[in-house]
């Protein structure tokens, strides 16, 4: 069953890393995502710091999955207009600069035990397609030194991105053409963004899929997107699940709820997805 295959990144749950790690483990989840430990982006850690995080999961019997990495969430020209979003704790780079990141992120990767990093297609211009072929030419490159670094580049659709829909995503993925290059699947990210997870985003992306997050969105009387518990959305858990199954997806799961409830906490909102979860599950 998938649940066999579910895991958290760790500050959904808590800023406190070890904190977060006891509660995975009181909740039987199989893995963590790593993004920020302690207050510190993971992409800051120092060697002895990366071992360290692996051997506190480890010890309570969780492996890191994967790096949550803020890679290529930067401009591709400084001087044009973009969007922008969160970095969780990560000034803003250059492309060069986000390069070398790349190779620390890949360096700590292999002392934290994973091969799968995930990243970014660049903050959003207001014309992507213009910039269609820059974009590819860049994640081939990173494409290209994950494939010598034997790791797995996981391109997430991002609304802030240029790859912000599960189409973009899948055509990048397509388009560049490398094992080492794979979609992450995000059906809450979709539905926050206004586009439709399931069935129209999975159809797409499905080919190019090798991770998925799970978090749950939905528009609120004054027009504006936000999180909510999983199932409690716009996304159809169940036939979203239902449809990995049936396509033989056999990949990891991730919950990544961005969900707070008022006068909560993170970790609050966290069960509550992961709650639903179990329920819905039942029904897969």
């Amino acid at each position: 069953m998938f649940t066999s295959r579910l895991g958290v990144l760790t500050d959904e749950v808590s800023d406190r890393y070890e904190e977060a790690l006891d509660w995975a483990a009181e909740q039987g989840l199989s893995h963590v995502e790593v993004r920020v430990v302690d207050g510190r982006n993971a992409a800051s850690l120092s060697d002895a710091e990366a071992t360290e995080v692996r051997r506190q999961a480890e010890t309570r019997g969780l492996y890191i999955s994967a790096i949550a990495s803020p890679v290529f969430k930067c401009a591709l020209d400084p001087e044009r207009p973009v969007a922008s979003g969160d970095t969780f704790g990560q000034d803003e780079e250059s492309v060069d600069a986000h390069f070398a990141k790349l190779a620390r992120v890949i360096a700590l990767a292999k002392l934290m035990g994973t091969e799968r990093i995930r990243i970014f297609s660049f903050w959003r211009e207001q014309e992507p397609e213009r910039y269609a072929e820059e974009i590819a030419g860049h994640l081939r490159r990173a494409a290209d030194i994950a494939h010598r670094e034997g790791v797995m580049l996981l391109l997430e659709n991002e609304s802030s991105c240029n790859g912000g829909s599960a189409r973009e995503v899948a055509e990048l993925v397509r388009t560049v053409g490398s094992p080492a290059l794979r979609a992450l699947w995000d059906p809450g990210n979709e539905a926050h963004a206004g586009m439709e997870a399931y069935p129209l985003g999975y159809e797409t992306i499905k080919p190019y899929a090798a991770h998925v997050h799970l978090k749950d969105a939905c528009f609120g009387p004054d027009g504006k997107a936000r999180c909510v518990p999983l199932g409690s959305g716009d996304v159809p858990v169940i036939g979203q699940l239902r449809a990995l199954a049936a396509d033989g997806y056999e990949g990891l799961f991730t919950i990544e709820t961005h969900y707070v409830p008022r006068d909560g906490s993170r970790m609050t909102g966290t069960r509550m997805t992961l709650d639903a979860l179990r329920a819905l599950a039942k029904e897969v």
